[in-house]
């Protein structure tokens, strides 16, 4: 007789039936299980082609994205979080604030923006002095105040803004993007990261990485004033010579192709080394601002004399808008470097001396930006760009105890996007009467990325890359697009 026919076991087994049956229910409520939507969709590659333009997975709003991140943790309380709570009630104690123990230690007393807030153009939207350039463009601006991280501690803080992750070695935003859409100039990188004039941020390469992705989706990165290094001939040969030695190396590659027409290593390789031939003109084209007009140097401040830090600054923001121009499909442009000189003095980390220090800052970030923004919709970039504005989390409504300055806090902050796809003029979520902790309509990165992407024309639940055993995804197994900010 079929012992499994038997009674016992046939309940035996039925009962391990219906509770897996059950677990499978459990793990789906918790978006533990694959998407019900459908499996994984992986980009077809060709190894020649690794950056052709491809299509998402539903009608995109936005080609491209564009990143501003302010290193550091900038304060949504001194700029785009307005609260008249917090003015009114500056100097007292913060309720439940002697239970709070920050990332530097105990807090001191409530105190209000140095900087007064007023309303900004048909919207209203109370906007801070720090920033009145940018303030200037409330009415084009969707604002999420309910922004929420993970840590309080700023390299795991920019890796958890630009992975999803606050470990080294996962896949950046922009690597995910060009992986999955290649991109529209195949003279120029896809993804491309403009570093502070200051240096690069704490995390460093890490905010623009493959991780497990093919290497070849890392962000490239230089700026206006260190150009894109190694692209000149050697010295000694000639423009001629070198374009000889190309076609001679690209024929013996060819007829290899053809003997062994499945190397997929050498297609990839050959379209590294091409890309790089045509970069050697398109690069220092791109990077030459001399064509600006002198007009437009001004309303960026990149003629600045008096600040050469901002005109410095201004010039990475317009080789930001040029290689928008381009079709570089996704650039990130970094406002604040790594801690050099001290704490505070080279980004936005301002711990001790929050007005001295915000107030070098601010100018060096709002004109520039304020113009690139103003040049982008000038231009009717903007219909088909996505902006960001982020920083890794924001600061305490109270100043440390002994100290003038704001200590980290990831439960509450400001972000804000503009461009194609998102509301004009809108605020989304709110922090509490001091700004310390999202409390309505409270968003995570995942939502914040899984909002990116959408906007692009890709499901982030199905954008995936098999590596380790798992199907990792840039919002892991959380996030969901913020509808609401949505055009």
């Amino acid at each position: 007789m079929n012992t499994f026919l038997n009674r016992r076991n046939f309940l035996g087994h039925t009962a391990h039936g219906l509770g897996g049956i059950a677990l499978a229910s459990l793990l789906q409520d918790e978006k533990l299980l694959a998407s019900a939507s459908g499996g994984p969709i992986r980009p077809d590659i060709h190894p020649g082609q690794p950056f052709a333009a491809r299509h998402g997975h539903h009608p995109a709003k936005a080609k491209n994205v564009l990143v501003i991140f302010c290193a550091g943790a900038c304060s949504q309380i001194d700029t785009f979080d307005y609260k008249p709570e917090l003015i009114k009630r500056h100097g007292q104690p913060m309720p439940g604030a002697d239970k709070i123990i920050t990332f530097q230690g105990e807090q001191g007393m409530l105190t209000k923006s140095p900087w007064e807030f007023k309303p900004r153009g048909e919207s209203g939207k109370m906007v801070s002095d720090l920033v009145p350039h940018l303030a200037e463009l409330a009415d084009e601006m969707c604002f999420i105040h309910s922004m929420t991280g993970k840590t309080n501690t700023h390299g795991p803080g920019e890796n958890f803004m630009s992975t999803g992750y606050t470990l080294d070695g996962f896949p950046s935003m922009g690597a995910w993007t060009t992986w999955a859409l290649g991109t529209a100039n195949e003279n120029l990188p896809a993804y491309v990261a403009i570093s502070d004039p200051r240096g690069t941020p704490q995390s460093s390469v890490n905010n623009w990485g493959p991780g497990f992705l093919p290497a070849a989706f890392q962000g490239t990165e230089f700026n206006a004033l260190k150009p894109l290094g190694n692209l000149d001939i050697p010295g000694g040969t000639s423009k001629k010579t070198d374009l000889a030695s190309r076609d001679f190396l690209k024929r013996i590659n060819e007829r290899h192709l053809e003997q062994f027409p499945g190397d997929t290593e050498l297609a990839a390789r050959i379209s590294s080394y091409e890309l790089a031939a045509r970069m050697q003109l398109s690069v220092p084209e791109v990077t030459d601002l001399s064509t600006e007009p002198a007009s437009l140097l001004k309303e960026y401040g990149a003629d600045d004399t008096s600040n050469p830090l901002k005109a410095s600054f201004a010039k990475n923001c317009i080789l930001a808008r040029r290689l928008i121009e381009k079709g570089v499909r996704f650039v990130q442009l970094f406002n604040g470097a790594y801690q050099t000189g001290g704490e505070g003095v080279s980004n936005w980390d301002g711990h001790k001396a929050l007005v001295d220090q915000y107030s070098k800052h601010g100018p060096v970030l709002d004109q520039p930006c304020a113009a690139l923004l103003k040049d982008m919709k000038r231009r009717g970039l903007l219909e088909d760009t996505l902006v960001v504005w982020t920083t890794e989390f924001g600061r305490m409504p109270t100043f440390q105890k002994g100290a003038s300055g704001r200590d980290h806090n990831p439960d509450g902050f400001t972000t804000w996007m503009m461009g194609a796809g998102v509301k004009k003029g809108f605020s989304y979520g709110e922090t509490d009467e001091f700004s310390y902790r999202a409390v309505k309509d409270v968003a995570t990165v995942y939502d914040f990325h899984a909002t990116i992407l959408h906007l692009l024309g890709l499901n982030h639940e199905r954008l995936t890359y098999y590596h380790n055993g798992f199907e990792r995804r840039l919002t892991d197994v959380h996030g969901h697009v913020i509808k609401d900010v949505l055009a």
